[in-house]
Protein backbone atom coordinates (compact mmCIF):
# COMPACT_ATOMS: atom_id res chain seq x y z
CA UNK A 1 0.00 0.00 0.00
CA UNK A 2 1.13 3.11 -0.39
CA UNK A 3 0.58 5.86 2.19
CA UNK A 4 -2.52 7.41 0.48
CA UNK A 5 -3.97 3.61 0.50
CA UNK A 6 -2.25 3.88 4.08
CA UNK A 7 -4.34 6.63 4.84
CA UNK A 8 -7.78 5.76 3.14
CA UNK A 9 -8.28 2.69 4.73
CA UNK A 10 -7.32 4.34 8.07
CA UNK A 11 -9.58 7.00 7.90
CA UNK A 12 -12.63 4.61 6.39
CA UNK A 13 -11.53 2.11 9.82
CA UNK A 14 -11.93 4.92 12.11
CA UNK A 15 -14.98 5.99 10.95
CA UNK A 16 -16.52 3.29 10.63
CA UNK A 17 -16.11 3.34 14.69
CA UNK A 18 -17.88 6.48 14.68
CA UNK A 19 -21.40 6.39 13.84
CA UNK A 20 -22.01 9.91 14.51
CA UNK A 21 -19.48 10.90 11.33
CA UNK A 22 -21.65 8.64 9.40
CA UNK A 23 -21.49 10.35 5.47
CA UNK A 24 -18.83 12.89 6.55
CA UNK A 25 -17.02 14.14 3.45
CA UNK A 26 -13.63 13.24 3.63
CA UNK A 27 -11.28 15.82 1.64
CA UNK A 28 -9.27 15.40 -1.51
CA UNK A 29 -6.43 16.99 -0.48
CA UNK A 30 -3.50 15.25 1.53
CA UNK A 31 -3.34 18.16 3.85
CA UNK A 32 -7.15 18.07 4.93
CA UNK A 33 -6.83 14.04 4.96
CA UNK A 34 -3.90 14.38 7.65
CA UNK A 35 -5.94 16.76 9.67
CA UNK A 36 -8.75 14.49 9.71
CA UNK A 37 -7.03 11.25 10.20
CA UNK A 38 -5.36 12.97 13.64
CA UNK A 39 -8.78 14.10 14.67
CA UNK A 40 -9.88 10.88 14.62
CA UNK A 41 -7.15 9.74 16.28
CA UNK A 42 -6.91 12.23 19.02
CA UNK A 43 -10.91 11.23 20.01
CA UNK A 44 -10.71 7.77 19.85
CA UNK A 45 -11.32 5.88 22.72
CA UNK A 46 -8.50 3.49 24.64
CA UNK A 47 -9.78 0.19 22.86
CA UNK A 48 -8.26 -2.90 21.20
CA UNK A 49 -8.15 -3.10 17.68
CA UNK A 50 -7.95 -5.69 14.88
CA UNK A 51 -3.83 -6.83 13.70
CA UNK A 52 -4.54 -6.05 10.61
CA UNK A 53 -5.09 -2.51 11.14
CA UNK A 54 -2.42 -1.75 13.34
CA UNK A 55 -0.12 -3.19 10.60
CA UNK A 56 -1.27 -0.28 8.63
CA UNK A 57 -1.41 2.25 11.18
CA UNK A 58 1.97 1.48 12.15
CA UNK A 59 3.66 1.15 8.70
CA UNK A 60 1.76 4.95 8.21
CA UNK A 61 3.15 6.77 10.97
CA UNK A 62 6.43 5.35 10.88
CA UNK A 63 6.74 6.34 7.50
CA UNK A 64 5.46 10.27 8.15
CA UNK A 65 8.10 10.32 10.80
CA UNK A 66 11.11 9.02 8.32
CA UNK A 67 9.23 12.21 6.07
CA UNK A 68 9.86 14.35 9.11
CA UNK A 69 13.41 13.47 9.24
CA UNK A 70 14.54 11.53 12.25
CA UNK A 71 17.20 13.19 14.71
CA UNK A 72 19.43 10.89 16.55
CA UNK A 73 20.93 11.49 19.39
CA UNK A 74 24.26 10.39 18.85
CA UNK A 75 24.54 13.17 16.68
CA UNK A 76 23.90 15.77 18.90
CA UNK A 77 26.81 17.63 20.76
CA UNK A 78 26.52 18.40 24.52
CA UNK A 79 26.84 22.04 25.51
CA UNK A 80 27.96 20.10 29.44
CA UNK A 81 29.12 17.19 30.56
CA UNK A 82 25.68 15.01 29.97
CA UNK A 83 23.74 17.49 29.22
CA UNK A 84 22.65 18.50 25.67
CA UNK A 85 20.25 21.23 24.16
CA UNK A 86 18.10 20.18 21.19
CA UNK A 87 15.31 22.34 19.29
CA UNK A 88 13.03 20.29 17.13
CA UNK A 89 9.74 17.69 17.31
CA UNK A 90 10.27 15.70 19.99
CA UNK A 91 8.30 12.79 18.21
CA UNK A 92 11.00 12.72 16.09
CA UNK A 93 13.93 12.19 18.22
CA UNK A 94 15.76 8.99 18.21
CA UNK A 95 16.93 8.58 21.86
CA UNK A 96 16.09 5.65 25.12
CA UNK A 97 13.40 7.84 26.44
CA UNK A 98 11.22 11.21 25.91
CA UNK A 99 9.37 12.90 28.32
CA UNK A 100 5.15 13.86 27.34
CA UNK A 101 3.50 16.47 29.68
CA UNK A 102 0.34 14.45 30.27
CA UNK A 103 -2.49 15.64 31.95
CA UNK A 104 -3.82 13.79 35.18
CA UNK A 105 -6.08 11.26 33.58
CA UNK A 106 -2.78 10.24 31.59
CA UNK A 107 -5.05 9.40 28.30
CA UNK A 108 -3.28 12.00 25.72
CA UNK A 109 -5.33 14.73 24.66
CA UNK A 110 -8.09 14.38 23.15
CA UNK A 111 -8.72 17.71 21.33
CA UNK A 112 -8.59 16.97 17.60
CA UNK A 113 -5.35 18.38 16.35
CA UNK A 114 -4.61 20.18 19.24
CA UNK A 115 -0.76 21.53 19.63
CA UNK A 116 0.25 20.62 22.44
CA UNK A 117 3.14 17.60 23.06
CA UNK A 118 0.73 15.48 24.36
CA UNK A 119 -1.27 15.71 21.51
CA UNK A 120 1.05 14.67 19.35
CA UNK A 121 3.68 12.17 21.44
CA UNK A 122 -0.04 10.27 21.25
CA UNK A 123 -0.86 11.04 17.39
CA UNK A 124 2.43 9.48 16.06
CA UNK A 125 2.78 6.33 18.79
CA UNK A 126 -0.04 5.33 17.49
CA UNK A 127 -3.26 4.05 19.43
CA UNK A 128 -1.53 1.44 21.23
CA UNK A 129 -0.13 4.06 23.71
CA UNK A 130 -3.87 5.79 25.03
CA UNK A 131 -4.16 1.85 25.40
CA UNK A 132 -1.12 1.27 27.26
CA UNK A 133 -2.07 4.23 29.59
CA UNK A 134 -5.76 3.48 29.66
CA UNK A 135 -4.72 0.17 31.49
CA UNK A 136 -2.06 1.69 33.90
CA UNK A 137 -4.76 3.76 35.28
CA UNK A 138 -7.05 1.00 35.62
CA UNK A 139 -4.22 -0.74 37.58
CA UNK A 140 -4.17 2.22 39.48
CA UNK A 141 -7.41 3.22 40.41
CA UNK A 142 -7.30 6.62 40.48
CA UNK A 143 -6.09 9.43 38.45
CA UNK A 144 -1.93 10.52 38.39
CA UNK A 145 -0.65 12.82 40.90
CA UNK A 146 1.22 15.74 39.60
CA UNK A 147 4.99 15.53 40.29
CA UNK A 148 4.93 11.74 39.64
CA UNK A 149 6.06 9.75 36.16
CA UNK A 150 4.44 7.07 34.57
CA UNK A 151 6.44 4.57 31.56
CA UNK A 152 5.52 3.24 28.58
CA UNK A 153 6.64 1.74 25.34
CA UNK A 154 6.96 4.51 22.63
CA UNK A 155 5.17 1.94 19.87
CA UNK A 156 5.50 3.93 16.48
CA UNK A 157 7.71 6.72 17.57
CA UNK A 158 12.12 6.52 17.16
CA UNK A 159 12.80 6.66 20.91
CA UNK A 160 12.09 3.25 22.96
CA UNK A 161 9.91 4.83 25.94
CA UNK A 162 8.15 7.90 26.37
CA UNK A 163 7.96 8.65 30.58
CA UNK A 164 4.31 10.51 31.41
CA UNK A 165 4.50 12.66 33.96
CA UNK A 166 1.70 15.57 35.21
CA UNK A 167 3.15 19.11 35.83
CA UNK A 168 1.59 21.63 38.19
CA UNK A 169 -1.24 23.62 37.18
CA UNK A 170 -0.05 27.41 37.32
CA UNK A 171 -3.56 29.53 38.00
CA UNK A 172 -2.43 32.62 39.41
CA UNK A 173 1.01 33.53 41.49
CA UNK A 174 3.71 31.21 41.50
CA UNK A 175 3.80 29.57 44.43
CA UNK A 176 6.47 27.36 46.24
CA UNK A 177 4.69 24.42 45.92
CA UNK A 178 4.31 24.53 42.02
CA UNK A 179 8.40 25.35 41.97
CA UNK A 180 8.40 22.00 44.11
CA UNK A 181 5.77 19.68 41.72
CA UNK A 182 7.72 20.52 38.95
CA UNK A 183 10.86 19.78 40.42
CA UNK A 184 9.55 16.69 41.68
CA UNK A 185 8.56 16.01 37.63
CA UNK A 186 12.17 15.70 36.42
CA UNK A 187 13.60 13.70 39.52
CA UNK A 188 10.80 11.21 39.06
CA UNK A 189 11.07 10.68 35.30
CA UNK A 190 14.93 10.49 36.02
CA UNK A 191 14.46 8.04 39.15
CA UNK A 192 12.20 5.69 36.81
CA UNK A 193 14.70 6.23 34.02
CA UNK A 194 17.65 4.86 35.79
CA UNK A 195 14.99 1.89 36.65
CA UNK A 196 14.63 0.84 33.59
CA UNK A 197 18.61 1.05 32.66
CA UNK A 198 17.34 4.41 30.32
CA UNK A 199 20.65 5.84 29.19
CA UNK A 200 19.22 8.58 27.40
CA UNK A 201 15.87 10.97 28.39
CA UNK A 202 14.98 13.98 26.55
CA UNK A 203 12.72 16.40 28.39
CA UNK A 204 10.43 18.71 27.16
CA UNK A 205 9.32 21.88 28.89
CA UNK A 206 7.04 20.62 31.72
CA UNK A 207 4.35 22.79 32.54
CA UNK A 208 4.43 25.93 30.64
CA UNK A 209 2.19 26.83 27.91
CA UNK A 210 -1.12 25.45 28.86
CA UNK A 211 -0.24 24.67 31.77
CA UNK A 212 0.89 28.35 32.69
CA UNK A 213 5.11 27.85 34.09
CA UNK A 214 6.50 31.08 33.58
CA UNK A 215 8.84 29.88 30.85
CA UNK A 216 12.18 31.14 32.43
CA UNK A 217 11.44 30.13 35.90
CA UNK A 218 10.01 26.26 34.67
CA UNK A 219 13.82 25.98 32.60
CA UNK A 220 15.63 27.37 35.90
CA UNK A 221 14.36 24.28 37.89
CA UNK A 222 14.28 21.81 34.97
CA UNK A 223 17.94 22.49 34.81
CA UNK A 224 19.03 22.73 38.64
CA UNK A 225 16.97 19.37 39.67
CA UNK A 226 18.52 17.54 36.86
CA UNK A 227 21.86 18.86 37.87
CA UNK A 228 21.66 18.49 41.35
CA UNK A 229 20.11 14.40 40.52
CA UNK A 230 23.32 13.75 38.66
CA UNK A 231 26.17 15.24 41.06
CA UNK A 232 23.59 14.10 43.89
CA UNK A 233 23.63 9.99 42.60
CA UNK A 234 26.80 9.95 40.19
CA UNK A 235 24.55 9.10 37.43
CA UNK A 236 25.73 8.80 33.59
CA UNK A 237 22.37 9.29 32.70
CA UNK A 238 22.25 11.82 29.02
CA UNK A 239 19.95 14.08 29.64
CA UNK A 240 18.45 16.02 26.71
CA UNK A 241 16.76 19.41 27.59
CA UNK A 242 14.39 20.01 23.73
CA UNK A 243 12.64 22.95 23.36
CA UNK A 244 10.51 23.88 20.49
CA UNK A 245 9.76 27.14 20.75
CA UNK A 246 12.93 30.06 19.76
CA UNK A 247 11.44 31.73 22.82
CA UNK A 248 12.72 29.06 25.16
CA UNK A 249 15.88 27.74 23.08
CA UNK A 250 17.02 31.43 23.99
CA UNK A 251 16.49 30.80 27.67
CA UNK A 252 17.73 27.61 27.75
CA UNK A 253 21.37 28.55 25.92
CA UNK A 254 21.42 31.53 28.49
CA UNK A 255 21.29 29.76 31.29
CA UNK A 256 23.21 26.47 30.19
CA UNK A 257 26.05 28.93 28.90
CA UNK A 258 25.71 27.39 25.40
CA UNK A 259 26.43 29.54 22.24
Amino acid sequence: MTQTERRAYLIQELLKEQPGYAGLEIPEDEDGQKRLLRSLFNIRMPRPVGQEFLAVQDAYLQEETQRKGITDFADLQPVQEGIYLWQGDITTLRCDAIVNAANSQMLGCFVPCHGCIDNAIHTFAGVQLRLACAELMQQQGHEEETGKAKITPAFNLPCRYVLHTVGPIVGGLLTKKDKDLLASCYRSCLELAEQNQIKSIAFCCISTGEFHFPNEKAAEIAIQTVTEYKERTDSKIEVIFNVFKETDLNIYRKLLGAN
